[in-house]
Formats: C-alpha cells, sequence, structure tokens
C-alpha cells in the first residue's frame, strides 16, 4: 500500500511539474537608455514575494500530509513491547491449620512464582 501511494504521489507531481506552463524571460530594459552618471539602475519589483511564500508553505504542508499518508498516520511508536510472559504455578502440599480443633491437615495449593 505504502508503494503504491507513493508512486501514485510521485507521479503526480511530476506532471504537476511537466504540464506546467513556463514564463518567457524579458531582456529589455524599462525606461530611457542610462548613462554613467545617471546613477544605478532603478528595479523594477513586481512584488512576487507572496506567491514565493505561498509556494513554499503548500510544498511543506504537502510534504506534511504525504509523509503521514505513507507513513500508515498510526502516530505511535515503531515498537510495541510483547506482553510479559505468565507466572509459573504449580501445586503443592501444604500444611494447613483446621478451624474447628486447633489442628493440622494438608491442602494441595497452587502456588506462583
Amino acid at each position: 500500500m505504502k508503494k503504491t501511494i507513493l508512486t501514485v504521489l510521485l507521479a503526480a507531481t511530476v506532471a504537476g511539474s511537466v504540464l506546467t506552463p513556463a514564463g518567457f524571460a524579458q531582456a529589455q530594459e524599462y525606461g530611457r537608455y542610462r548613462d554613467w552618471n545617471d546613477g544605478p539602475p532603478r528595479r523594477h519589483h513586481h512584488h512576487n514575494g507572496g506567491a514565493i511564500a505561498g509556494g513554499v508553505a503548500a510544498g511543506l504542508i504537502g510534504g506534511l500530509i504525504g509523509g503521514a499518508i505513507v507513513n500508515g498516520g498510526g502516530g505511535g511508536y515503531g515498537y510495541v513491547a510483547p506482553p510479559p510472559p505468565p507466572p509459573r504455578c504449580w501445586t503443592e502440599s501444604r500444611p494447613v491449620q483446621n478451624e474447628y480443633d486447633d489442628g493440622w491437615h494438608y491442602e494441595r495449593m497452587r502456588v506462583c512464582d
């Protein structure tokens, strides 16, 4: 079951990366041509930080969910100790005091370690 789920997740990841359209590179300078004395070139920021943070967060959450699915989501410990062995028991004849005449007699009793 683990291998099947892992294969499906891997196939979905590869298919998503293959089918994602690539953007076009634009190698043009915005504005007029610059001279030496004009100072540093102006940078045009498109405020893509939110999209990058969203992609990182989606990858992190997807990784956590995928890892929980692959590991079974049990959330317990990997090793469970076996129960202790039952105690060793046997029967013995032991002396027991009589309740009526303060005498003694033998009864078979179960004795355990």
